[in-house]
């Protein structure tokens, strides 16, 4: 009889193949203990865009927080709704610009930073299925923090087709930074912003 408390060696694969993605010097990647009672087997992992230290000189400390969080969740026994035995789910906020509020496209715009991350990283899923949402947020009394904030949260979830998760990882990672507003890996804006 096998050993329930030590995960299968397909989950173990699929585990280091997320924890191989080495992102972008912008974004910090933490460990996550992951959500319980979700399925039989999970783990998960936390990205944040560090803005402030792009390293092109053109920092911008007011720049939108953005964060998100990436869970695997894994069940030997084929789930129907999954279509196989391994579900990504993914969180991610990101703060909204004051030009971007009441965008009625922002979900639409949104939602194509997720499925355009996971085609050109060739991350093959299926099942896909999420919500973007606006949110805000107002303060009022003895509560810390600015008065006001606008944020977009996306959630999704969606099914790999193999158990190589490297490249929905490194989707992932590049979810964070579009949500973040950073130019892709490599390019450096021509035109320097200002606060």
């Amino acid at each position: 009889m096998p050993d329930e408390t030590v995960p299968p060696p397909q989950f173990r694969r699929a585990v280091a193949s997320l924890s191989s993605v080495r992102p972008r010097p912008e974004l910090v990647v933490s460990a996550l203990e992951a959500p319980p009672r979700l399925a039989p087997y999970a783990w998960a992992f936390s990205v944040e865009a560090d803005i402030g230290h792009r390293g092109d000189g053109l920092d911008d400390l007011d720049a939108p927080d953005t964060s998100g969080r990436l869970i695997l969740l894994h069940d030997p026994v084929r789930q129907d709704k999954w279509e196989g035995v391994f579900r990504l789910v993914c969180f991610v906020q990101a703060r909204l610009e004051p030009e971007q509020l009441g965008d009625e496209l922002l979900p639409v715009v949104g939602w194509s930073w997720l499925t355009e991350a996971l085609q050109q990283a060739g991350a093959d899923h299926v099942a896909l299925g999420g919500t973007v949402t606006q949110t805000s947020s107002v303060r009022f009394g003895d509560i810390a923090g600015p008065g006001r904030e606008d944020d977009v949260e996306l959630r999704a979830s969606w099914t790999p087709t193999s158990a190589d998760l490297a490249p929905h990882a490194e989707a992932f990672c590049t979810l964070i930074a579009t949500a973040a507003g950073l130019p892709p890996a490599g390019v450096r804006p021509l035109v320097q912003r200002t606060v």
